[in-house]
């Protein structure tokens, strides 16, 4: 099994309502790794059309974005995937996914990058079988959407299993490490660095984003401390002039596992 490229994987995602086309330079300008024009929830029913026209009209111009599409149970998801026939760089976030949904989009733009949004009891419980489908590159926690259907309040360890569960069905399907849930409080700064590294703490690889305030602090939780980065280096080294052998640094054992993690860490960090 390949391992994905830690050291090119987006850890900050913003959305950007698409029928708000005013915000998309905004919105790419803000250090966010990706930006993922909305044509879901961010726009109203009348207003789909136009949303659909601003994203098709940004990525004519060969702007990067993701695109998060409708539901596959909604009347806009034709239009919505007739729009990306031309549009073949753009990544496509499926909203709602679940393992028929994502069979379904597949099928119609077939070799395109697909971000399963888990947002369902439904699809959460199809994670093995969504996870292993063609063109899923990664997994995105809906942590909002699930809450309510679920019944279950998202705070403090309330989801943690729900998390953790799906960040090893990527982890064993190959995936790319998943994508954490928006935080609604885009004012709170410190509220979002602690759900931030709660996420990489529990193996996501990054966040959802909802206002550009977000992104500065996500890159930031996500991005391996210096202290991290020195560890990992003496531990790569250790490991060198041990000619792999078990050694020592700080007084810990070294072994394969904790260069493999050392090895991450650097990757993390963008240190090769």
């Amino acid at each position: 099994m390949n391992k994905p490229d830690v050291s090119r994987l987006a850890r900050s995602l913003l959305f950007v309502p698409g029928d708000r086309p005013d915000r998309f330079a905004k919105a790419a300008a803000s250090g966010a790794h990706e930006i993922v024009i909305d044509l879901e929830d961010a726009v109203s029913p009348d207003a789909k059309g136009d949303a659909r026209e601003a994203a098709c009209n940004w990525l004519a111009q060969v702007n990067a974005a993701g695109v998060r599409i409708n539901a596959a149970d909604t009347e806009w998801i034709g239009d919505d995937l007739d729009m990306l026939q031309g549009h073949p760089s753009a990544t496509i976030m499926l909203a709602k996914a679940d393992a028929d949904s994502l069979a379904r989009v597949a099928a119609s733009l077939p070799g395109r990058g697909i971000i399963a949004l888990i947002e369902t009891v439904k699809g959460y419980m199809e994670l093995r079988r969504v996870s292993g489908l063609p063109g899923v590159l990664r997994i995105a926690f809906g942590s909002v959407d699930f809450g309510v259907e679920s019944a279950i309040d998202d705070v403090d360890d309330a989801m943690t299993a729900v998390r953790t569960q799906i960040v090893l069905e990527s982890v064993y399907a190959g995936l790319q490490a998943p994508i954490d849930g928006v935080s609604v409080n885009f004012k709170d700064h410190e509220l979002m660095r602690r759900d931030a590294l709660r996420s990489r703490q529990l193996g996501f690889g990054g966040k959802l984003c909802i206002h550009p305030r977000q992104v500065g602090v996500v890159n930031a939780a996500y991005s391996p401390a210096p202290a991290e980065v020195d560890w990992a280096r003496r531990v790569v080294v250790a490991n060198e002039e041990s000619s792999g052998g078990a050694t020592t640094v700080d007084g810990k054992m070294v072994d394969k596992p904790v260069v493999e993690r050392a090895r991450r860490i650097i990757a993390e960090s963008g240190g090769g």
